[in-house]
């Protein structure tokens, strides 16, 4: 008999609303300040500056949050992230287009308060979420994410009809303040400080991701994918979209593609539960590697955005089991040091990928580049399947004995 649902569970419907606002704040920084650009009340130039300085904030609080939260209560973490978010964004809204220095200041913190409830919310999942019916919540999170990229743009954009900038960024600040305020207690339980210093105590996660074979070699399929794949086509596919389709609508359908792909393998992944869920992930994950075959190609536009559903229906193929996986396979004392080494090396990779590319095509041609980045996001799943605990992405007995009844 199957449990109830998770959507049911009035801690993890806290939760769920936590991340999923946290979610649209962070997504939607970025688009607000480039429709400030658009309004000439910010230069491009300014808009890459506070970009950057948001990225380095999220990049130094993931680590010292993956600490933090197996130190203390994952709550308090979760809670003091979105207030400094929350306390930077009128910083932000005042000096935005007026005060450069200030304004990076604000988004550095943003950046902070937004590295720094990853970790804690990947762990607070684990505590609030029984072990049977984690797959479908992490599944219902990864949807969040997905329903917020395909309506939000339109919804922003609306709202930038009768709101200012700074009003924009006021409701961002919102956002994060109800990621603070409404997020879950959990169940209280951490194994506190071990006395051994943050350095040593960020080591000991390291050594118990390092216990997983099967998380290094995901986690090193992931970040190659997209460090190179995900980063080549970022920067290839408006210029296709451009120069041999002549149209920005190309570029639109294939990113709404890979969007509602991505959704649907997240609605597959709540109810599915594959006998080999690694291998079924990470061959997910593979499928990335057409993206930038297809751009290579000159096929029809319509066949590039099919390409792209492709690749987002197995993006989350990966990501659901994978998530699942951490919350099941490592230890709990632990969990928010690997989740932050996690978020560190893929989505910190991505920038460094972003910087690449562009001097790789210049050196070497697109068409290189392309064939280069599509053999490795075959290449990086394929070796990591070798790897014999990631057929389950873990030991098959613990997979068996914490799967949905």
């Amino acid at each position: 008999m199957r449990s109830p649902s998770v959507l049911r569970d009035t801690q993890f419907l806290r939760l769920w609303t936590a991340t999923t606002a946290s979610g649209i704040a962070t997504w939607a920084l970025p688009f607000v300040l480039g429709l400030a650009v658009l309004s000439r009340s910010l230069t491009a130039v300014e808009l890459g500056v506070l970009l950057a300085a948001r990225t380095a904030g999220f990049l130094a609080a993931v680590p010292i949050s993956g600490v933090l939260a197996d130190r203390y209560l994952r709550r308090q973490v979760v809670l003091w992230s979105g207030l400094i978010s929350a306390a930077a964004a009128p910083v932000l809204a005042a000096f935005v287009g007026n005060a450069l220095a200030p304004a990076v200041i604000a988004a550095l913190a943003m950046g902070v308060g937004q590295g720094a409830c990853r970790p804690a919310f990947s762990a607070l999942t684990a505590e609030v979420v029984e072990p049977g019916r984690r797959q479908e919540a992490n599944a219902a999170m990864v949807m969040s994410i997905r329903v917020t990229t395909l309506a939000a743009p339109g919804l922003t954009a609306l709202l930038a009809l009768f709101v200012n900038t700074q009003g924009l960024l006021l409701g961002i600040g919102a956002l994060w303040l109800v990621a603070a305020l409404v997020s879950p207690a959990g169940s209280g339980s951490v194994a506190g400080s071990s006395g051994a210093g943050f350095v040593a105590e960020f080591l000991e996660g390291v050594r118990e991701a390092r216990r997983h074979p099967w998380f290094l070699a995901g986690l090193g399929a992931l970040s190659a994918v997209i460090a190179t794949g995900y980063s080549a086509t970022s920067v290839v596919l408006p210029l296709v979209s451009r120069d041999r389709y002549g149209t920005e609508a190309v570029l639109a359908g294939a990113l709404t593609a890979f969007t509602v792909g991505a959704l649907a393998g997240a609605v597959l992944m709540a109810r599915w539960r594959p006998r080999a869920a690694g291998w079924t992930g990470l061959v997910g994950l593979s499928l990335y590697g057409l993206a930038p075959l297809c751009l290579l190609l000159p096929v029809h536009p319509f066949v590039l955005i099919a390409v792209y559903a492709i690749a987002g229906l197995g993006f989350d193929l990966f990501n659901v089991p994978w998530f699942t996986a951490t919350q099941r396979e490592v230890e709990p004392s632990k969990l928010a040091r690997v989740s932050s080494l996690d978020f560190l090396l893929s989505y910190g990779l991505a920038p460094v990928g972003l910087a690449l590319i562009a001097p790789a095509i210049s050196a070497y041609g697109a068409g290189a580049v392309l064939i280069a980045c599509s053999v490795i996001c075959f290449a990086a799943p394929a070796l990591a399947a070798l790897v014999p605990s990631s057929r389950d992405f873990g030991t098959p007995e613990s997979s068996t004995t914490t799967s949905a009844p």
